[in-house]
């Protein structure tokens, strides 16, 4: 196991205990201090804007505790993103209010009945949570009618807006009574989202811890992994490694674990294709894998042979990939637009891919023709916060670009230090893109159909690596090997220990 994390945040100088999430001596302390700090900045943005009324406090609905269909089994639960990014709070059916005008937070806590702490454990009166949260004042939601209209607010703004990720509306507050007030839920959502976009300092760390954990699971996945096991093993490694070193209960989403033709399924490993095939020898493996911690996200993908030894035409993928990867990588700084980082991956690419023999002819009219599109029909990669496709990628009045490819981009925002975001070129031979190239004579005459011929079935390769944008470029939080010689040498050193002993 790794030794005790060592926090950046800087100490209470006061010398007091400060409030913090820590799952384990291993793991990273989490101070609530950074959710003040977001209380702070939303307060800040939201007293900047003059349709905002004087008195008005903020109110958001936390996520609730759900059942698995008609059955008594209760499902694991996992905070509401905007309501954890405000409050931090692990526990469901809350509500939290903000004072607009002093940032003063006010949590609301279910009374649960006797029978709690038979079943479930000990029911902590509301100063243990206004301890463990380091909350102003904390309340029960059967009172918040009442203890809400004590303090006389001019306006509640409720959170209500679609995410561009999902199409769906969140959840807006709602209780018992509170037609009473004058509710406003449209100035909330613009400007909680834009907060949400740009990370402070301290949810950086925190993005950073979720990077290094990930990043070292996805390396003792490289080191085990053997053809012949499943790719379901892979996953389960994964996933205990992130739990047992980093505390991490939960995966930002579904892992991807995909060997040879399943990696050209962009989004391989649900239920209708759990990650269940046998691994064999000479095939590429393409892992898309990333841990949360305390409701922080990372996202990482590695592309290496089940074997541990690239082939001539595995190799040549891979560095075309990895080239685009990383000329991404050193063009991104504040100002620069994603859909532009996204076309110079497609043209990096293509230039290797013609280098390679795949292609041929003139990368400009390539370009012209989307050809990128046919081999890396997503786009270059989401912002990363507290989901795995953050909020705000496309704000109010922003449209999406819609060119094969780019009209997949999850943003087209203009960086900004602060942000964080991925960055995931890929090469795929997904049959269903191919075809029709093939038989539109506007692209097939740049494909080299007789190479294509020897990578048809072969699935793909991702690299994707986490990013946070900085005053002159950008920081890599991702940390695992990426050339072929550094892959190579791990998975080798993974074949001189024993099996057994993992």
């Amino acid at each position: 196991p790794p030794p005790k994390e060592k926090s950046s945040f800087l100490p209470n100088m006061a010398g007091r205990a400060e409030a913090a999430y820590c799952l384990g001596q291993q793991c990273l302390p989490v101070p609530m201090a950074m959710f003040a700090d977001n209380r702070r900045r939303l307060c800040e943005r939201l007293r900047r804007n003059d349709k905002v009324p004087e008195g008005s406090y903020v109110l958001l609905q936390g996520g609730e505790s759900q059942n698995l269909y008609c059955s008594d089994k209760e499902l694991l639960f996992r905070q509401e993103s905007y309501f954890h990014w405000l409050f931090g709070v692990l526990e469901p059916d809350c509500y939290g209010a903000v004072e607009v005008a002093t940032g003063k937070a006010v949590l609301f806590i279910p009374k649960l009945p006797e029978e709690y702490a038979v079943w479930m454990g000990k029911i902590h009166p509301p100063e243990h949570f206004r301890d463990k949260y380091a909350i102003d004042e904390v309340c029960f939601t059967c009172d918040i009618a009442q203890v809400l209209a004590d303090k006389k607010p001019s306006a509640l703004l409720t959170l209500r807006g679609i995410n561009t990720d999902s199409g769906t509306t969140c959840r807006e507050a709602a209780f018992d009574g509170i037609s009473e007030f004058n509710v406003d839920n449209k100035l909330l959502h613009p400007e909680i989202m834009e907060c949400r976009v740009i990370k402070s300092p301290m949810e950086i760390e925190v993005l950073r811890y979720t990077n290094r954990i990930s990043s070292e699971a996805h390396k003792e996945v490289m080191r085990s992994i053997r053809p012949g096991m499943h790719e379901f093993e892979m996953e389960s490694l994964f996933q205990h490694y992130c739990y047992s070193n980093g505390g991490m209960r939960h995966m930002s989403y579904t892992c991807i674990c995909a060997s040879h033709h399943n990696a050209a399924t962009l989004h391989y490993g649900h239920a209708g294709a759990p990650n269940d095939r046998l691994i064999s020898d000479g095939e590429m493996c393409l892992f898309d894998m990333g841990g949360e911690y305390y409701c922080y996200t990372s996202d990482i993908t590695c592309s290496f042979p089940a074997n541990g030894k690239f082939t001539a035409d595995q190799r040549m993928i891979y560095e075309a990939v990895l080239r685009s990867n990383r000329a991404v990588l050193a063009a991104c700084r504040p100002g620069v637009g994603w859909a532009d980082m996204h076309r110079l991956s497609h043209r990096v690419l293509l230039q290797e891919l013609r280098d390679g023999g795949l292609l041929q002819g003139d990368v400009d009219d390539m370009m012209k023709v989307h050809l990128g599109a046919v081999f890396m029909p997503h786009g270059m990669g989401p912002l990363l916060g507290c989901d795995v496709h953050d909020v705000g990628g496309y704000p109010e009045g922003t449209e999406r670009i819609n060119e094969p490819g780019i009209r997949s981009l999850r943003t087209t925002r203009v960086l900004e230090e602060g942000m964080v975001l991925t960055i995931e070129p890929g090469c795929y031979f997904i049959p269903a893109l191919l075809e029709p190239a093939l038989r539109n004579p506007e692209q097939a005459r740049f494909i080299n159909a007789e190479a294509l011929q020897r990578f048809q079935g072969t699935g793909g390769v991702r690299i994707e690596d986490d990013i946070a944008i900085t005053a002159d470029g950008c920081e890599l939080l991702t940390c695992v090997p990426r050339t072929v010689e550094e892959i190579e040498a791990l998975m080798a050193e993974g074949r001189r220990e024993p099996l057994a002993s993992k």
